[in-house]
């Protein structure tokens, strides 16, 4: 954190109400912790305020509740917060405002959001062979912000201004307040939110798309054989495929499938319905990938289901005898992408593999892991992608449509950087088992699976933001890839991957226009539908820097930053980057001080309302396995998180930067739902009792060894908490209240996250113990970083140092 940290005797108060007076302890003169911002606390009073009501988005600029809240929301003109979340909701008029307050503008995207069964799914406009109606100029799509003139004849673009007229077969008549008369009968005219109907110009050669493919790729060497996961892909696959997503509506699902196994050689399938038995083919030759058969090797699953589930039979034992450990991975890749492109279809790859690939094979990688390159300038390439064939494979995969979903099993450094950068720019993810065992983390890697083959998907997609003038997008964060500045390119986007837009000033903004915001995605659907959705959302501007601050939103702010600075962390010292951070933070508070805040003593730290938590949430980011230099923890994991957050909206990235705790010892005085969360912080947990930790990612459950002996009975049918092994890794099911409550707990948890979490039950003073407590982030790294509130007094003196 660079200079040294002592604690400042000054009290924290958040605008515009001053705290209750800070209170000393000791002859130090400490702040008092109680007295410092609780995100937990933060939460709970807006769910207490907006939790349960309806959130109608029929004003513009108006910010929505946390994410960590549940509401509903009406669509009323402008998309869903589950769709587009801003860091502010007013921007400043000006560059030099938003230059002065250094608060980044910004919109995290999430063009597949899942939303909760009690919304109205999106409606689907189609306007048969004219296809989708767009301003000439700017080519913005028919939306709310567009004015109709001149008795209907033309509409004015809010986004350009552009007057254009209106097509004879879309005229309407305006009633007395100038709205078409048919606007509620238009999703495309009253609704923030919607899709239209492509026709054959939005098409790849202008022919219809053919239904998605999936192809299950297996790795079967030695290590995977041996582990078991072999059979247990297998096994999982003959009832997974009964689920493969499928149009709304369809009867079954159009999205075909192949399958490959490998080790230093590719064998193909051709598991066609009239086969008897399947056929292998032998691709050996992997410097020249080809694919050996076009028919046969792509099929429907209803259709050669007994083919397949014969071949899903045979391959554990085809491979049982194996002694081969190398293997190859690029071209495996390669495979695919030719597969797809001989099919003439955009889908998707599913790759179960162990290590890391050391055959001679195009895509060869060595090990670079090394240790003393950490808190060196050279730190930086231990996260930068080997280029290369690598980089190839991007552009192959992205011209295509061919996502690629990584599941890795390694017991060392495999690389994580370079492997995943092929899933990381093509919508795909990465997803890593370390030492995998079957009875340990079988349940675990299955339910990802499951989930990844199930989620809401769209293929081959572009997308396009754009802005009302005055401002426009410069910097695209995410799964994606790009070629230009505009076109984002995602091979595939499905309900999890958001992308984070930054926008910067060309001009001067008006009050009255506001700032308009439109993303438009052109996809094809699991059916072989081409489709555009399209969100819309306005915001307000003003000249007063105290509008854009009263309408920040700190969980937004964090995801930003934090995509930011995992990006910046490839080119820059982690130091600097860390720098850079507390810098920002102390710029954007201080500039608030100056402009916004009520006269008082500069020896008072003055946070605004709505970024009140933002400290702790950006201690805890430059606390992240990514930005902390400590030869302790793995760069293969840290190169995960790095690519991982690169993809997350803001409700992963909040979960996981500030992690739930959850105390369970008094679970009977619950209701319905979750108890309330406490503060993540050791002081919390010596309390004697039973805690559950979650982050999105991982979940622990803490037991004090001054637990009462009949809870350890009823949730572990133990007498007491010496009988619960270091092996135990779930829990039982009992007939008993404390028992079920726990673990329907748990269950809620599970089901409120994308990523599904193994549980890890840890005993205080266990070893176990360290794990956990590196997700303690109001306490100091267990790897280097300050705790909050030292934090806290590091940047008030940055900030009295830029106000001096």
């Amino acid at each position: 954190m660079g200079r040294g940290s002592w604690p400042d005797p000054s009290p924290v108060s958040p605008e515009p109400s001053p705290l209750e007076q800070h209170k000393w302890r000791g002859p130090q003169k400490k702040l008092d912790p109680e007295s410092i911002p609780s995100a937990t606390q933060v939460i709970e009073d807006d769910q207490a305020k907006r939790g349960g009501q309806v959130y109608a988005t029929n004003l513009r600029g108006q910010v929505p509740p946390l994410v960590t809240t549940d509401f509903v929301v009406q669509d009323q003109g402008n998309a869903s917060p589950r769709y587009i979340r801003c860091t502010a909701y007013s921007f400043p008029c000006t560059a030099d405002l938003a230059k002065q307050c250094k608060v980044p503008l910004a919109a995290i995207i999430k063009p597949f959001a899942a939303v909760p069964k009690n919304e109205t799914p999106l409606y689907l406009v189609d306007h048969g062979e004219s296809g989708p109606i767009r301003c000439n100029r700017c080519k913005a799509y028919m939306c709310p912000f567009m004015q109709f003139t001149d008795g209907g004849r033309r509409y004015q673009c809010g986004f350009c201004n552009c007057v254009n007229e209106v097509p004879a077969f879309y005229f309407q008549h305006l009633d007395h307040v100038g709205r078409r008369v048919d606007f509620y009968e238009r999703p495309e005219l009253s609704l923030g939110s919607y899709e239209v109907a492509a026709t054959m110009e939005y098409c790849r050669n202008k022919k219809p798309p053919n239904p998605p493919a999936f192809i299950f790729m297996i790795d079967v060497s030695y290590a995977n054989v041996q582990s078991g996961l072999v059979r247990l892909v297998c096994e999982e696959l003959k009832t997974l495929l009964e689920h493969l997503p499928r149009e709304e509506g369809a009867e079954s699902s159009g999205v075909r499938v192949g399958f490959v196994t490998y080790n230093k050689i590719l064998h193909f399938y051709n598991v066609k319905s009239a086969l008897a038995q399947p056929q292998m083919m032998v691709v050996s030759d992997v410097a020249e990938m080809f694919l050996p058969l076009l028919d046969g090797f792509l099929v429907s699953f209803q259709e050669s289901r007994s083919v397949i589930n014969n071949l899903l039979d045979q391959i554990p034992d085809m491979f049982a005898n194996t002694s081969e450990n190398e293997t190859v991975f690029a071209p495996v890749i390669q495979a695919g992408v030719e597969a797809l492109k001989a099919a003439e279809c955009s889908g998707k790859l599913f790759i179960f593999h162990s290590s890391m690939p050391t055959a001679e094979a195009p895509g060869k990688l060595r090990n670079r892991d090394d240790r003393k390159l950490i808190n060196t300038d050279k730190e930086k390439t231990l996260f930068q992608p080997q280029k290369g064939v690598y980089e190839q494979l991007v552009q192959d995969c992205v011209s295509i449509g061919c996502c690629v979903d990584l599941f890795l099993f390694p017991s060392q450094y495999t690389d994580v950087a370079t492997m995943g950068s092929v899933s990381m720019h093509t919508g795909g993810s990465v997803y890593k088992y370390s030492n995998f065992q079957v009875p340990v983390d079988g349940d675990h890697f299955l339910s990802d699976l499951r989930r990844d083959v199930e989620k809401p998907i769209g293929f081959d997609g572009i997308m396009r933001v754009r802005t009302s003038t005055g401002f426009r997008p410069t910097d695209f964060f995410g799964a994606l890839h790009m070629n230009n500045t505009t076109d984002v390119e995602m091979a595939a986007v499905d309900s999890d991957k958001a992308v984070t837009v930054e926008f910067k000033h060309d001009d001067t903004l008006a009050e009255d226009a506001g700032a308009l915001i439109q993303c438009a995605l052109l996809y094809t659907t699991v059916g072989g539908q081409r489709r555009l959705r399209i969100h819309n959302l306005g915001l307000t501007c003003s000249a007063q820097l105290a509008d854009l601050y009263k309408t920040c939103e700190s969980d937004a702010l964090i995801n930003f930053f934090a995509k930011s600075a995992y990006r910046a962390m490839v080119n820059q010292p982690l130091k600097t980057v860390r720098e850079i951070l507390v810098n920002q933070t102390a710029h954007m508070l201080a500039c608030y001080r100056k402009n916004c805040a009520n006269p008082s003593a500069v020896s008072q730290l003055i946070l605004p309302d709505a970024m009140k938590v933002f400290p702790v949430y950006m201690n805890s980011l430059m606390k992240s396995a990514a930005l902390v230099a400590s030869p302790d923890l793995s760069t293969d994991d840290r190169a995960l998180q790095r690519m991982a957050v690169t993809a997350m909206g803001v409700e992963e990235t909040q979960v996981l930067f500030y992690p739930r705790l959850i105390p369970l010892h008094n679970m009977e005085a619950v209701g319905e739902g979750l108890p309330p969360a406490v503060r993540s912080s050791d002081e919390r947990l010596s309390e004697g009792g039973l805690f559950l930790l979650e982050n999105g990612r991982l979940l622990f459950l803490w037991l004090s060894q001054t637990c009462a002996p009949e809870l350890i009975q009823n949730l572990f049918n133990v007498p007491s908490l010496a009988h619960i092994g270091s092996d135990v890794r779930s829990l039982p099911e009992l007939d008993n209240p404390q028992s079920k409550k726990l673990r329907s707990i748990i269950e809620l948890i599970r089901q409120q996250r994308s990523h599904s979490m193994k549980l890890l039950i840890v005993k205080q003073k266990d070893q176990q113990e360290a794990l956990l407590r590196q997700h303690l982030v109001e306490d100091k790294g267990l790897h280097g970083g300050a705790s909050y509130m030292d934090f806290l007094c590091h940047v008030h003196r940055e900030i009295r140092q830029l106000l001096t």
